[in-house]
């Protein structure tokens, strides 16, 4: 599914996040950058541990914030590293809307014009899916309508029920 946003292509589809060549893409982090498993494990797999070394050097980060490194073997050229919140922390709602925005913001910071994002804190850290879709691409939305180099936003689901429930939630925001 594809939709645009003002001057930029917003899109969802499923598959390997760690196979895409988008000028970045989202890790979903943990607050000490250790890439352990997940996304974060895939991308430590196929991306080799230089990207980890570099992680070392810019942990640990907060909830809600983002870094970037360099994507290692990966076919990208970069990874923003993105710290969801965990359910039941408390505040996670604007935890995860921070996130997103601070990924977006890393990337127009480096004057990406690409960028694939996962569905951010819904594997191990538990939150809800179905609550993801509706932050995070309702971050993106309003992110892309303002002053943005972006071109391209791609949410690159890891099945295709969660492609259902982030396709279900674009059509109601948009």
């Amino acid at each position: 599914m594809e939709t645009t946003i003002k001057n930029s292509r917003l899109s969802l589809k499923t598959g390997d996040i760690t196979e895409q060549t988008t000028d970045a893409i989202v890790n979903a982090a943990n607050r000490q950058l250790v890439l352990g498993g997940g996304v974060a494990g895939a991308i430590r797999m196929k991306g080799g541990d230089s990207i980890q070394k570099a992680c070392a050097r810019k942990s640990p980060i907060e909830a809600g914030q983002a870094v970037i490194t360099a994507a290692g073997n990966l076919k990208t050229k970069h990874v923003i590293h993105a710290v969801g919140p965990r359910a039941g922390e408390g505040d996670e709602d604007s935890k995860l809307r921070s996130a997103t925005l601070n990924a977006l913001a890393v990337a127009d910071e480096n004057k990406l014009k690409s960028i694939t994002f996962p569905a951010i804190s819904t594997g191990i850290f538990g939150f809800p899916m179905d609550k993801c879709a509706e932050i995070m691409l309702a971050a993106v939305i309003e992110y892309l309508n303002g002053q943005t180099e972006l071109e391209n936003v791609v949410f690159c689901l890891y099945d295709g029920e969660s492609f259902e429930v982030f396709r279900a939630k674009l059509e109601q925001l948009i």
